[in-house]
């Protein structure tokens, strides 16, 4: 979890009364700037008076305007100077801790939220304390060992389970119209979502660390025909990381196996590399390159290729209502057929953009859109035109956090792929409704 997507997390308890007396009117006008978002105005309007400090009332607001603003080590003085006049107030102490979080003082930050905790706070401050509590371990896990272990439930529908056709009726180059069996035509069906994983870091050497992780994944579906497309996937990852400073290095490999209706489909083994580079608490960068040997089984081993790609990635978080967390990424690779067929070898080029918040304190959202070229090398043999693919799609998906370690997640996603040639055009619509349970 990248720190910056829980910076502001409880910006917005500016608004509350605060201990001390009658507001000044500098503390007036900073508490107004903070209550309309700008955190950065607030911040400017509380330099502009030095003598105030000592205030409680400006301290306060001098303290949560900082922090917002940028300036997390001002805010800190600033609320720890309040909470020597008024060591009870639990408003205070909640930002003093958020400010601790920006500065990465993880111990006193820990200790103030739980004190915050220990006084029984509204379910929604609550549920706020326990994603900072939570973000806190997945930063210390550069320190000490620490493992994640989750099962997941649910039901959902597909409108095209097989990535089939709209009709069976096709024109295709060469051959004009023809009938598609019904095993290539659209099918939909409900089905059942099945999974599991666990995910174990261990550091080595300050900074440095390895993990790994095991995964499966089932999509059961109702229908007897349909049942013929039913998913299982299983999936093992490992590697090591090295944190200096703002730069982290990620070496990974990793294998993942696919079965259709019981039968073994599909095994990838690969490599990754990765970079981030962290600007400050609200930037960061990546570049990825990623290796993939893609063994297919059976009469599919006619698709046996080998996938290189490299992904340039930015994200950045803002100080606003729902902590909007925006990403996007760019990638391009090249999928190299093994078996002397060029003409299902391809350039790829994608984009995906993706926006994600937190309306409240146990719920979260994120939406985004992605789009992705696939251009193949040679004329297929038996159509002779090569083949040149768009894939397009919208996903959607909300959370809602029921209790700390048990969520509800909802999923949506609407694709369309166009291309050239008829045979390989389809629309898919998904819906997933999922229950979650992490052990941490």
């Amino acid at each position: 979890m990248h720190t910056f997507t829980m910076i502001a997390l409880l910006a917005g308890l500016c608004g509350i009364a605060v201990a001390g007396g009658v507001l000044a009117a500098p503390a007036d006008d900073i508490k107004a700037l903070l209550e309309k978002g700008d955190a950065r105005a607030a911040y400017e309007q509380a330099k502009k008076h030095p003598d105030q400090i000592g205030d409680p009332a400006f301290d306060f607001y001098l303290g949560v305007a900082a922090i917002n603003a940028g300036h997390a080590g001002e805010g800190v003085l600033a609320l720890e100077r309040y909470l020597l006049n008024f060591p009870g107030n639990a408003d205070a102490r909640l930002e003093l801790a958020r400010g601790y979080f920006v500065l990465g003082e993880d111990a006193r930050a820990r200790e103030e939220f739980e004190a915050v905790s220990r006084l029984k706070p509204s379910p929604t401050v609550q549920a706020g304390i326990d994603r900072f509590l939570d973000a806190i371990r997945s930063r210390e896990s550069r320190f000490r060992t620490t493992a994640n272990l989750f099962v997941e439930i649910g039901m959902g529908y597909d409108s095209n389970i097989n990535g089939g056709v709209g009709t069976a009726n096709v024109v295709l180059p060469a051959f004009g119209l023809v009938t598609v069996t019904q095993s290539g035509v659209q099918q939909s069906d409900t089905f059942t979502h099945l999974a599991a994983g666990a995910q174990i870091n261990h550091p080595v050497a300050p900074g440095f660390s390895v993990f790994g992780g095991l995964g499966a994944e089932s999509k059961l579906h109702h229908g007897s025909f349909e049942s013929q497309f039913d998913l299982l996937t299983l999936a093992a990852n490992g590697g090591v990381t090295l944190l200096r400073e703002n730069d982290l290095y990620r070496l990974g490999a990793y294998y993942a196996n696919l079965d259709v209706d019981n039968t073994a489909f599909r095994d990838i083994t690969g490599a990754a590399a990765e970079w981030q580079r962290q600007f400050d608490e609200f930037q960061s960068i990546s570049v990825a390159l990623q290796y993939g040997d893609l063994d297919y089984k059976g009469n599919n081993d006619v698709r046996d290729s080998r996938l290189s790609q490299l992904a340039l990635g930015y994200r950045r978080a803002f100080i606003a209502h729902w902590q909007p967390l925006l990403s996007v990424n760019l990638y391009l690779g090249q999928e190299d057929n093994q078996r002397d067929r060029d003409d299902l070898s391809r350039n790829l080029y994608g984009f995906r953009a993706s926006l994600a918040g937190s309306p409240a304190p146990k719920w979260a959202a994120s939406a985004g859109a992605f789009y992705q070229l696939s251009d193949y090398q040679d004329p297929d043999p038996q159509l002779g035109v090569t083949r040149r693919d768009s894939y397009y799609g919208l996903d959607l998906t909300v959370s809602y956090a029921l209790r700390r370690s048990l969520s509800l997640r909802g999923e949506f996603l609407l694709s369309r792929i166009d291309s050239n040639i008829a045979l390989f055009e389809y629309d898919r619509n998904l819906f997933a409704l999922k229950l979650r349970y992490d052990f941490n």
